[in-house]
């Protein structure tokens, strides 16, 4: 099956992204057209929709026919993987155009069933399809080459074949993936449970900041109450958000034991040693890398301290406390030379990461300039959308952006980010057939952070400012805290709860914060004094019930950061061409082709010696 939901993931972490702290949430209705995706581009009206969703099921209905034919000929396997391609294609469309819409006001009824049908048709037409690998496999792999060599159209798919018959153990009779997939939509339902849940009815009530306003805390602008200057805002906020997910944590941890022991359940039936070896085998990823990623943060670790060292001194703290590790060391100066002021608008922003993006080639700058123009992009929050940031798109439609965007410089380095990934979309379309029209997550991290790079290079080389370029190193180390250190603790964190659950160890609440707060305590040493709330934060966390997703984040900063290099030295060409591979081949294979090799510890070593260099850079500067 492909995996259509894949690219819904190239999304920024919802706890990492700013926004105003505003007294009110607009609704959508309030927000101006011309700051909203044109999301009429895919479908026009929902008649339209309809019909691709019921088109997709009868075609996944006709495909049944093919069953027992598909490898008689290199001419019907070539016709049974067109037939398959159509189907996804047509199916994905839909899928894609309900999520958007569902997450531009999760309350939405039309739009929440809109999603609950594509995915039931999705579950459906994996059914119906389900027979054609299991009967691809059937043959033997000589067989299939010699298909190849008799029809040249057929080596469009040789790449995706020989994938599948490097997974033919993992694979399952042609009756038992027909089960499987009907149980598909049962199997994400904790996923879905989850969304609803956080997005849709948690609430976090208000605050009341120094000058007596009420400032209604979201996820959208939780991460800037927490950088507020004023220490009894962050206070209220954190206990604000914590607080809710201490009130509901039976209820989360059971929706996430649940998710874990599906992860566990479908590695076992496809004979998978684990579910992490299971979750990594799709991109061809050796675990090694994963443990590779956390035995050179551990290394690094003590650097972490001693930046958490320099901010309590900073910040002139006798206690640094964990409402004390987002705010910033350093003002924005009131006379900046690489931005315009602390309170950015839209068009701002997109110039400023235009120039930011100008070493990539002017091609490159002029297709941002025109996705922008084109809609693309959905800016602003407004109550009941979707947190975070995220791009998305099927392979017919634009790669839309979605943003919480609310002016500041924060929110730039996000729109850089998704930018990143929406272009690695764009130049794949047009440049792979819709088989290999998609991103492995790993490398689509890559492409998104190598842009956060490049407009920090940017507005360092820009900046005269004494305290702007501190302000700017400064929050250079953060996103190498939040990207590197923080994902990487994330992902200790599955590591283990996934390893509880195959060694048949109960995963309740208190085992789950328990670790959760050991975690925290090894990663930012003793110079923060932890509390009782932080131990409920890993409840808030989306990618958890996306297995073994978040350390990609944390490979892909590490890979962002040496491609950055060879972009401003060497020239882009190879990262251009690298941006129009696709899924075309494994992900350490294609990054090869962007000059870095992430099967071994170097590139994170490397990015390691970056982060030193800029702790080193900010202690002499305090």
């Amino acid at each position: 099956m492909k995996n259509i939901k894949k690219s819904v993931l190239n999304l920024k972490l919802n706890d990492e992204t700013s926004s105003s702290g505003a007294v009110s949430i607009k609704t959508r209705d309030d927000i101006d057209d011309k700051f909203k995706w044109n999301i009429e581009d895919m479908y026009p009206n929902h008649d339209l929709w309809q019909r691709d969703v019921d088109t997709s099921l009868a075609m996944s209905s006709e495909f049944i026919k093919l069953k027992g034919k598909i490898i008689d000929s290199a001419q019907s396997l070539f016709d049974a993987f067109t037939a398959r391609d159509a189907i996804w294609q047509k199916i994905e469309k839909a899928f894609v155009y309900s999520r958007m819409r569902r997450d531009e006001d999760n309350r939405n009824e039309l739009y929440q069933g809109m999603c609950d049908k594509a995915q039931s048709a999705i579950s459906k037409i994996s059914a119906n399809m389900s027979f054609f690998t299991p009967e691809l496999l059937e043959s033997s792999k000589d067989v299939i080459d010699e298909f190849i060599d008799q029809l040249p159209q057929l080596s469009q798919y040789k790449f995706l074949i020989d994938d599948m018959f490097r997974e033919k153990e993992h694979s399952l009779s042609q009756k038992e993936e027909n089960i499987l997939a009907q149980m598909g939509e049962l199997m994400s339902a904790t996923n879905n449970i989850f969304t609803m849940l956080n997005n849709a009815d948690l609430t976090f009530g208000q605050i009341t900041d120094k000058n007596g306003e009420h400032i209604e805390i979201t996820h959208g602008n939780y991460i800037s109450c927490m950088e507020n200057q004023d220490k009894n805002v962050r206070k209220q906020a954190y206990e604000a958000m914590y607080t809710s997910y201490k009130n509901l944590i039976n209820t989360i941890s059971t929706t996430y034991n649940f998710n874990t022991k599906t992860d566990a359940v479908y590695a076992k039936i496809r004979k998978y040693p684990s579910s992490r070896a299971a979750a990594l085998s799709s991109d061809n990823i050796d675990e090694v890398v994963y443990d590779n990623l956390i035995s050179v943060v551990e290394k690094n670790l003590p650097t972490m301290h001693k930046y958490m060292a320099i901010r309590k001194k900073m910040l002139g703290l006798e206690t640094l406390n964990m409402t004390d590790v987002y705010v910033p060391l350093v003002k924005i100066p009131q006379n900046p030379t690489s931005i315009p002021g602390e309170k950015l608008n839209f068009q701002q922003a997109v110039d400023i990461m235009c120039e930011a993006l100008a070493p990539l080639g002017e091609k490159y700058v002029s297709d941002v300039k025109a996705g922008v123009s084109a809609g693309w992009i959905d800016v602003y929050e407004n109550q009941g959308k979707t947190s975070g940031a995220y791009s998305f798109g099927s392979y017919d439609s634009m790669p839309y952006i979605l943003l919480n965007f609310a002016s500041s410089l924060k929110d730039v380095f996000t729109l850089v980010h998704e930018m990143g990934h929406s272009m690695h979309s764009f130049y794949t379309r047009a440049t792979q057939p819709y088989t290999y029209g998609d991103h492995s997550i790993f490398t689509a991290e890559v492409a998104s952070t190598v842009n956060e790079n490049l407009l920090v290079k940017y507005l360092l080389s820009k900046e005269e400012n004494t305290e702007m370029r501190k302000y700017l190193i400064n929050y250079h180390i953060e996103e190498f805290r939040t990207t590197v250190f923080r994902q990487t603790m994330f992902a200790e964190f599955e590591k283990w709860s996934h390893e509880q659950i195959e060694k048949g160890e109960p995963l309740t609440a208190q085992s789950m914060c328990a670790y959760y707060l050991k975690l925290n305590q090894k990663y930012f040493g003793n110079e923060v004094e932890m509390d009782d709330l932080i131990q409920y934060e890993w409840a808030r966390i989306p990618h958890f019930y996306n297995a073994f997703y978040v350390y990609k984040y944390a490979t892909g900063y590490s890979a962002a950061a040496a491609i950055s290099d060879i972009i401003l030295n060497e020239g882009p060409d190879d990262y251009l061409k690298f941006l129009t591979t696709g899924s075309s081949n494994h992900p350490i294979p294609l990054l090869k082709i962007a000059g870095v090799d992430m099967s071994g510890k170097e590139p994170i070593e490397r990015a390691m010696k970056v982060f030193r260099s800029l702790v080193e850079q900010l202690d002499e500067l305090s």
